[in-house]
């Protein structure tokens, strides 16, 4: 029964922080924006306009739900789930911290301690674009259905990289469990950036494009596709995109955290309480979240045939290469 209620009280915190997180990223755009084009930003609701989320969220609820006229009803309405979900049940295996005593009960500070939590979370993460494909479909809209047929290309051109670059830093570390990789990167000089820089630029740069995010936007490119595969909906389903949007960018940055960064390791003081690793674990990816604010505000838009260039001709060679040096390396120090 302990067991039950432990597991409880890990999905409510974990759940509750990365909606949270969602809701933050939302107002944090807008206001980091402004910072950079010396605007205010929202400052209307709420004291420094904290509150805007929330005023955000009431909009979207009383907002008329319109589907249009020659649209696949059922499709339509799922697709905003079908695109949320994934990186909603990919945060599961994160390991927030390494292991926590409480009430003399010992804790692992994730949601499930997977053997493959690699795997779970790349075969969530090739779901994520079915929602946008199915919904850019289902609108009854040339403008949506080349939103969807675009995320569908990025998606195929980048997850390669992204495997491969995680596929490095598996070999290093032996394990496809998340919780052995933050593990044999306890100690600061023993993180994973020191050894895999180059699978971790390869990373950074997959995230953005898997994530959808500026400069790789392309399934919602407004200047050619209006709102691209987003362009018929409203409401909660309209928000609903959004809020799959942040929580990717989150599962994202943390991911990137764990693999490359030590996860909750905190320089030179491997043995730190398991708290503080929690908090050096939450800057580290609020840094990365702010990554991907800022590239969105400092770097222009690529054009849709240098984004699939750049894809296949530079970052997939480079990938490969990466992992067989890896391989070398590793086989040549074993022997």
């Amino acid at each position: 029964m302990t067991e039950i209620v432990i597991w409880v009280v890990k999905v409510v915190v974990v759940w509750g922080a990365l909606l949270t997180t969602a809701a933050i990223m939302s107002l944090a755009e807008r206001k980091v924006s402004a910072w950079m084009q010396y605007r205010y930003g929202p400052n209307r609701v709420g004291p420094f306009g904290v509150l805007q989320p929330v005023a955000d969220g009431i909009k979207f609820i009383m907002k008329e739900e319109l589907v249009p006229a020659g649209a696949n009803r059922l499709l339509f309405r799922i697709a905003p789930a079908l695109s949320a979900a994934p990186a909603m049940l990919a945060v599961a295996v994160i390991p927030f911290g390494y292991t926590a005593v409480i009430a003399g009960h010992e804790i692992t500070l994730s949601v499930a301690d997977l053997d493959i939590g690699i795997l779970y979370i790349l075969a969530l993460g090739g779901l994520g674009v079915y929602g946008v494909i199915l919904g850019g479909w289902a609108s009854n809209s040339k403008y949506s259905l080349l939103g969807g047929l675009r995320a569908s290309a990025q998606m195929i051109s980048y997850e390669l990289t992204l495997m491969l670059s995680i596929m490095a830093v598996v070999l290093m570390a032996g394990s496809l469990d998340l919780r052995q990789i933050i593990e044999g990167q306890r100690a600061f000089l023993d993180w994973n950036i020191f050894y895999q820089p180059l699978a971790f630029v390869l990373f950074t740069i997959a995230m953005f494009a898997e994530t959808n995010r500026h400069p790789f936007d392309f399934a919602e490119c407004e200047p050619e596709l209006v709102g691209g595969f987003h362009t018929e909906y409203s409401s909660m389903r309209f928000a609903l995109f959004f809020l799959g949007e942040y929580c990717a960018m989150t599962v994202m940055a943390a991911l990137n955290t764990t693999l490359f960064w030590g996860g909750p390791s905190v320089p030179f003081w491997p043995d730190a309480p398991w708290y503080v690793g929690v908090v050096a674990f939450i800057v580290k990816t609020s840094f990365f979240l702010f990554l991907f604010i800022w590239v969105r505000w400092t770097l222009p838009r690529l054009r849709f045939d240098q984004l699939m260039r750049l894809g296949w001709q530079a970052l997939l060679p480079l990938a490969l290469a990466n992992v067989m040096v890896t391989g070398a390396v590793i086989a040549l120090t074993a022997n």
